[in-house]
């Protein structure tokens, strides 16, 4: 755990929700378009590895509440929900000593929602970037505790300067939708293929920062050795993951540039993680995207994208069918687009 202090002037303090790596990577993206204001990120986790390997500045203080999976399902959704309560009142107690003394001009928050209580406190600017406006874990008596979490989390938000969703649609009130998000690369695909050394066809399969995704990897294996023609299989495992899966198949572990594998590859199988999701979109890889059970987030992204649990069951045929169709890339500016909101609420 890092201290917090630090000697340098702060513009702008990036809240970046640890839980998983996606909201890392979108909010590096944002931040290619801020160069000319003092940043840094408070997060923890493998988010904090992510960012650090990219040479950002980051505070790494966040320990993050992890989902029990068993089988790809997500398990005890109440339990779970009454970490994240525990998780975010440390981060409260946490995102008030960075901002008492550092005191940044502009709070950006990536889904950390005790950033911005703090700084609505303290009447500072107040950024949230968000995918969702509403959470649906629970069932039953939990989803009461819910509810109640929610009404708090919408009064927060209308607070915000700004919230920014990473999708297609029409402003309103305080939202602005600013498209996907995705990082970008300077290399052509055969650039990155030689550089990967990506000489077949070939599958990646991305699990993100937790151990959530070990059932797709299995699943994944399991088809890929059913597999007769000429192709490879890669996975990136991540941080929580170590394990050699043998001789015919490459574990890169932990990358902070997963947007130029997907680029590279001719198959990307995830879970569903937007940021994966539209970074796949934008290189034109086509992709299998099966979420965790119960999963609310990534069962709505992937079902946008035709998938859905059960589909694990199916990734026979579905790989075969993917790893034929036709590469269709799309330019999104999401990225430049929510740092200009972002430039429009800093201080002149």
């Amino acid at each position: 755990m890092g201290s917090f202090s630090n000697q340098v002037m702060v513009g702008i303090t990036f809240f970046c929700s640890p839980i998983g790596l996606g909201h890392a990577a979108r909010d590096s993206a944002i931040v290619q378009h801020l160069k000319e204001i003092p940043i840094k990120f408070v997060t923890g986790d493998a988010a904090a590895k992510f960012l650090k390997q990219l040479e950002f500045n980051v505070e790494d203080v966040y320990i993050p509440p992890q989902f029990v999976i068993k089988n790809g399902l997500l398990q005890n959704s109440l339990r779970w929900l009454w970490k994240y309560y525990k998780y975010y009142k440390d981060c409260k107690d946490i995102s008030s000593s960075i901002i008492k003394n550092e005191k940044p001009q502009v709070i950006v928050s990536d889904e950390d929602f005790a950033s911005l209580t703090v700084a609505q406190e303290q009447n500072l600017s107040s950024v949230l970037i968000t995918d969702v406006l509403e959470t649906r874990f629970t069932k039953g008596i939990g989803s009461i505790i819910e509810r109640k979490m929610n009404r708090s989390m919408k009064d927060i938000m209308k607070k915000c300067d700004v919230i920014i969703l990473p999708e297609e649609g029409i402003d309103e009130d305080n939202v602005r939708r600013v498209g996907p998000i995705v990082r970008t690369t300077n290399y052509s695909r055969e650039e990155l293929r030689k550089k990967f050394s990506f000489n077949k066809k070939t599958i990646v399969v991305s699990v993100g920062g937790t151990d959530a995704g070990k059932f797709l990897i299995e699943k994944t294996i399991e088809s890929y050795t059913k597999i007769k023609n000429d192709v490879e299989l890669v996975i990136v495992s991540g941080p929580s993951l170590k394990k050699d899966y043998g001789e015919n198949i490459r574990n890169l572990g932990f990358v902070n540039n997963l947007h130029e594998i997907i680029f590279a590859s001719d198959l990307i199988v995830s879970l569903g993680g937007k940021s994966t999701i539209d970074e796949s979109k934008s290189y034109g890889t086509p992709g299998i995207f099966i979420p965790i059970k119960n999963h609310f987030e990534q069962e709505d992204n992937a079902m946008r994208e035709g998938f859905s649990h059960e589909d694990v069951n199916k990734l026979d045929s579905l790989i075969s069918e993917k790893l034929g169709e036709k590469r269709k890339p799309k330019s999104y500016d999401g990225a430049k687009k929510a740092a200009e909101v972002i430039k429009d609420i800093f201080p002149k």
